[in-house]
């Protein structure tokens, strides 16, 4: 299995703190964000992880050539962003051949993403994507999700008086046959969710996460997360 990490945002919300530093750089008790997401990789023997960057990129590049993560990781530096779905569109060469598990670094989760995986190994044979699913006291803030029989029916993308709690985690873990579809039918897609995952209804899977799940690009969750 592969893994591609989104890690290229400006982090506005979190400034002044993100003036001088890239949002996945944060510490988390004293560990960079990044640090907690390539430590939980590599315990799942992935193979390759891909990691984009675009605000001050050299922190992110010096961070990943004095780490032992040197090895796995490619960096690939956008000078223009290209989106959640474009980043994949344009490595989605480098992927093909696996399962791919696509994250945001500005996540910050408790969850065994082992059990995700377990989860997607286990799907029904009509899934083709498997998502972390979460409870949020803020539904109107998240994408929630509708389901039957823990098979996703349908995406509000942060709406007023959304139908329940559960949130998109954006943690995906992409079957070879998604890989190839995205790739086929979406190459010019930009927003992974509003573009790509939505043509997949019927066909995801999710594993429901009872640990913390939070967006640490806010002030409040930033402070949550380090308490």
């Amino acid at each position: 299995m592969k893994a591609l990490i989104l890690a290229a945002g400006f982090g506005t919300r979190l400034r002044p703190l993100t003036n001088k530093i890239p949002k996945c750089l944060v510490q988390i008790k004293g560990v960079p964000l990044l640090e907690i997401w390539l430590e939980k990789l590599t315990t799942l023997k992935v193979s390759k992880i891909l990691l984009n960057t675009h605000y001050l990129p050299n922190q992110v590049i010096n961070f990943i050539a004095n780490s032992k993560y040197k090895d796995i990781t490619k960096i690939i530096n956008e000078k223009v962003l290209l989106g959640t779905a474009g980043t994949l569109l344009k490595n989605i060469d480098d992927l093909l051949d696996e399962e791919c598990i696509l994250l945001h670094a500005d996540n910050y989760t408790k969850a065994d993403i082992g059990d995700l995986i377990k989860a997607h190994n286990n799907r029904p044979d009509n899934c083709l994507i498997t998502i972390l699913i979460f409870e949020t006291n803020n539904p109107s803030s998240c994408g929630i999700v509708e389901l039957s029989d823990n098979i996703v029916i349908n995406i509000h993308e942060k709406i007023s008086n959304p139908p329940s709690n559960l949130a998109n985690g954006a943690i995906y873990i992409l079957s070879k046959d998604a890989l190839k579809i995205i790739k086929n039918e979406f190459p010019k897609a930009n927003d992974f969710v509003r573009d790509i995952l939505i043509h997949f209804l019927g066909k995801i899977y999710t594993y429901h996460t009872k640990e913390i799940f939070l967006d640490i690009g806010t002030p409040e969750n930033y402070l949550k997360a380090n308490t």
